[in-house]
């Protein structure tokens, strides 16, 4: 049952719950419990999957005060994949290590209380309101399956230990990312659950932007005073009445607003909150082309507002296919590195997410290999660097082939694999990490502590299109970072909506 992937806020549901056998049992005064004492009450049974321990080793520690149960199965398969070189295999000795270090505490076929063994408590960690920790056990023993489990596989025998637990009326819950695994279980009445602890609202995700509807003079103070107090949104902006939020949720900062004169439609603004001030500033985009490119639409000025400013370190693109995310970070990426040379180098990235073969199966070496992975990446630099115009033709670069070839050889364009960025430190640089949604939040966190002292680090990606068969939209690593990074001072966030690659690319993807 190897398929990581993630969601938590593990007490949460996530498919039907089950009828409750023990109020059955007790309804007929057959086989009735005594009641559990008040404290123990809501104490939960949680059964782990293999998956859930793949996608987040640290897993372990985010069931509060509740049971962990581990069935045997669970580490036969971690050990198996233990000697993988992914991230898969990294997570497997992560998760193996916590375990190892609590046998230290006492006897894990026991039940081992996790207390501060947490390798990041008050991050990974959860505990009870009280601080209470809940324990840790590895279940032994090969329990008989019922019928339909009869087939001996590692699956059946970790959906067993759930099944004998919610048997004995003990309040279990399975947890697993394995949606086959999820729907065999709550066929036998067990609760189910998917790893909920990472996932975030797709379907209301932050989006970088407000739309105020207002009256001509505050678009006018906007670009005349050059800046405009928030305390004057107020009563432009329609709080939402069923939910309240305190303004300052409301207008974040390095957030949009979007001004629409009610009296005239074509009267228009764009203002962004200054991070860690009480004003907003007026956005009017580069007056000159970025590296021969110019913005099409209000997002895509908003993105360059953001790609350009060197004071937010940190900024999420997210848009469907030719919405131009892409093309104007490294457009804003090659004016900041070979132009301005505000930064050493110029470092693209893209997660390696086969659909068909593996890399190691590609002719050539890491670089001939990898030139089939990176090939959208070179089909936007060979497009800033045509003959379009921009300032950086030489005469002695005949083609942009040539030119790529030539930064690259100069140590100013980096393209790499996402495999080879852990352990390094990146500074002075300008990163971009495509195709950012085929990762999970723990790797996005590992590629964001990769980042040194005056790097640039920016993700793109298309929450709609994902590769990876173990992620969501709510459950990848650039969903997860656009909403936990929101309305921090040197981090930025906007997501586009029009496609402006062709009239095909866009009717294709409104429609299909």
């Amino acid at each position: 049952m190897t398929n990581p992937a993630g969601r938590t806020d593990v007490p949460g549901t996530y498919m039907s719950k089950p009828r409750d056998a023990r109020r059955t049992r007790a309804a007929s005064g057959q086989g009735a419990r005594p009641a559990p004492k008040e404290a123990e009450t809501d104490i939960k049974t949680f059964v782990i999957d293999t998956n859930v321990l793949l996608h987040n080793p640290n897993a372990l520690f985010v069931f509060k005060e509740h049971h962990v149960v581990i069935p045997f199965a669970v580490i036969e398969e971690l050990d198996a994949m233990k000697r993988k070189e992914d991230d898969l295999g990294r997570n497997a000795r992560e998760c193996i290590r916590h375990l190892d270090r609590l046998r230290a505490k006492g006897r894990l076929t026991d039940g081992v209380h996790w207390g501060d063994f947490s390798p990041t408590v008050g991050a990974a960690a959860s505990t009870s309101s009280n601080g209470r920790s809940g324990t840790i056990r590895i279940d032994i023993i090969d329990h008989a399956r019922p019928g339909v489990l009869e087939e001996d596989s590692p699956d059946n025998r970790i959906i067993a230990t759930a099944w004998q637990l919610h048997q004995k009326g003990v309040r279990t819950i399975f947890v697993s990312k394995d949606i086959s695994a999820r729907i065999k279980s709550d066929a036998l009445g067990i609760t189910t659950q998917d790893f909920e602890n990472q996932k975030v609202d797709a379907d209301r995700l932050y989006t970088g932007t407000v739309n105020v509807s207002c009256d001509t003079e505050l678009i006018d103070d906007l670009y005349k005073d050059r800046m405009l107090p928030l305390e004057r949104l107020k009563e432009a902006i329609d709080l939402d009445a069923e939910e309240p939020r305190p303004f300052d949720e409301v207008v974040v900062p390095n957030q949009f607003v979007v001004f629409q004169d009610r009296d005239d439609s074509n009267h228009t603004g764009i203002g962004r909150r200054l991070a860690d001030t009480e004003h907003l500033i007026p956005i009017t985009g580069p007056r000159k082309p970025v590296f021969g490119i110019l913005a099409r639409n209000v997002q895509q000025t908003m993105a360059l507002d953001l790609l350009l400013d060197d004071e937010i370190r940190f900024i999420t693109l997210l848009g469907s296919a030719g919405t131009g995310k892409t093309l104007l970070a490294l457009a804003a990426g090659m004016s900041k590195v070979f132009s301005e040379e505000r930064y050493d180098k110029l470092l693209v990235a893209r997660p390696i997410m086969p659909l068909g073969r593996d890399i190691g199966y590609l002719p050539g070496d890491k670089d001939e290999k990898l030139g089939a992975w990176m090939q959208p990446i070179f089909d936007n630099l060979s497009y800033l660097l045509s003959t379009r115009g921009a300032h950086t033709q030489s005469a002695e670069s005949h083609s942009t082939e040539q030119r790529v070839q030539k930064l690259m050889a100069d140590g100013k364009l980096v393209l790499e694999p996402l495999t080879y960025i852990r352990g390094r430190s990146i500074p002075h640089q300008f990163m971009i990490v495509d195709e950012a949604q085929n990762l999970t939040p723990h790797e996005v966190k590992t590629i964001a502590s990769r980042v040194g002292e005056g790097t640039k680090l920016v993700l793109t990606g298309d929450i709609g299109q994902i590769d990876n068969p173990y992620l969501d939209q709510s459950s990848n690593g650039l969903a997860y970072a656009v909403e936990k990074m929101k309305g921090i001072g040197i981090v930025g966030h906007v997501s586009l909506a029009k496609s402006e690659r062709s009239e095909l690319a866009s009717i294709a993807a409104a429609r299909l």
